[in-house]
């Protein structure tokens, strides 16, 4: 059974995805004043997911220059729409290797990062990325709401599916 945390990081990853649908290509690369396109967002949580755990859980990598494109702090970019869901989808997908086996005696461990101990827990980091994408699901729908777009998704899916 998964820990509760990676269901509701799943669930966090489902409502993203909903959040996005329908969004063309075209659109997904306009940025409107300071905030990120949609794209960049996609490949951002992506590249977060890959630092956190496949990294630092597996000592693997699988988009070897995506932090220089969208990670924190770098220079704004609009990259390709298409390419990245194929990095998101590789990445989750590589990460839950590692989460589907993540008991919960492991969640107050730490990461070695750098011969440390990595500055948060493993629940404070599973945490964190939920509330990461949460952030920019919001964000998602500003701009979005910004470009015009109609029908968007109101409040939080289906949670009563989900199993705790």
């Amino acid at each position: 059974m998964l820990h509760p945390l990676v269901t509701q990081l799943h669930f966090a990853r489902n409502e993203f995805q909903r959040c996005l649908d329908g969004v063309s290509a075209e659109d997904a690369v306009q940025r409107i004043g300071p905030m990120n396109c949609i794209s960049w967002m996609v490949g951002h949580l992506a590249s977060q997911e890959q630092r956190l755990w496949v990294q630092l859980a597996q000592q693997k990598t699988v988009a070897p220059r995506l932090y220089e494109v969208v990670g924190h702090g770098q220079p704004a970019t609009t990259p390709d729409w298409d390419e990245m869901w194929t990095v998101w989808r590789n990445i989750t997908q590589t990460a839950d290797d590692y989460l589907g086996t993540l008991k919960a005696e492991q969640t107050t461990d730490h990461f070695t990062f750098e011969g440390k101990p990595h500055w948060e827990s493993i629940g404070t980091s599973l945490q964190r990325n939920i509330f990461h994408y949460w952030f920019h699901i919001g964000e998602a729908h500003a701009v979005r709401q910004q470009l015009g777009h109609k029908a968007l998704p109101q409040f939080v899916g289906n949670l009563s599916a989900v199993k705790f």
